[in-house]
């Protein structure tokens, strides 16, 4: 089988064709397609067809299988959620805020597989945006500020009983299995510029969904901050509109990169499977 590679024009990502991931990949191929992922930050495979063990499999290519602290799971596979959305359904679009798969953990994700079962004819973009770009296009004086400063990562405003997809957003009839939970609460510091021990390159890390404040700050000045380094980080020009079909597989890399949801698609289902790619450090 002989990869192609297309990448996308846009700000990071490409498109994969050529390989058959519902069968095992040789080790040559294996280390080709991370070398891809790794350039390009956001893969896409189209006309896969994989089971779940499937998925499971690819994933592991990429790394072992993390943790979604507070997700649910599809029946018989502990390790696959499933994110979804009713035709009916009212609550807002889950994850619109620009972000980095639970930044909040000790040793964050390193990637996020997910894998397209029913999508929408309209709709449903995924954004994703390039924070080593980010980083190097950083204006002077934004650099200052944020050169040497740690960031307070809590998944509180998300996942705690009383966050966003807390058990109101529950009770409204959400149909993706969201389990908050106390947990969520707890803090975890990181450096807002990170190197990715892969590549070298740097990169921004500061994620909106998380960051609860900076350290040496007050609320109030690190609120200022944290809504200047989104309104720099989220730029059209980093940017890479990913448009989904069905038996599409697509594999980010969190260490790099920021992601949003999008909607447009009132009175469809949308239903994706996903595995979190864990990290072998910081």
């Amino acid at each position: 089988m002989n990869m192609t590679v297309t990448p996308s024009g846009e700000a990071c990502g490409a498109r994969v064709e050529g390989l058959d991931l519902s069968q095992h990949l040789t080790d040559a191929q294996i280390s080709e397609l991370r070398s891809v992922w790794l350039t390009h930050k956001v893969i896409a495979l189209p006309n896969q067809h994989l089971r779940p063990e499937d998925l499971e499999r690819v994933a592991q290519y990429f790394g072992e299988i993390g943790e979604d602290p507070f997700f649910g799971h599809i029946d018989g596979y502990p390790n696959i959620c499933a994110i979804q959305r009713d035709a009916d359904e009212k609550t807002p679009i889950f994850a619109e805020i620009f972000h980095t798969d639970w930044s909040f953990m000790e040793v964050p994700p390193a990637g996020t597989a997910l894998f397209g079962i029913t999508i929408p004819p309209q709709g449903g973009d995924t954004l994703f945006a390039d924070q080593v770009k980010a980083y190097n296009d950083m204006p002077e004086q934004l650099r200052h500020k944020v050169d040497g400063v740690t960031a307070i990562h809590s998944a509180a405003a998300g996942y705690a009983p009383d966050g966003a997809y807390g058990q109101d957003d529950q009770d409204n009839g959400r149909s993706m299995q969201i389990k908050p939970s106390e947990k969520a609460r707890e803090t975890c510091p990181h450096p807002l510029i990170r190197t990715h021990h892969e590549t070298g390159e740097k990169a921004l890390f500061s994620s909106a969904a998380y960051i609860q404040c900076f350290e040496g700050m007050t609320l109030e000045e690190s609120q200022a901050l944290a809504m200047e380094l989104y309104v720099h980080q989220t730029q059209e020009k980093f940017q890479y509109r990913h448009k989904w079909e069905k038996d599409m597989l697509v594999i980010w890399d969190n260490r790099s990169l920021l992601h949003s949801a999008t909607g447009g698609y009132d009175g469809y289902d949308r239903l994706l499977h996903r595995v979190t790619i864990a990290d072998t450090r910081w």
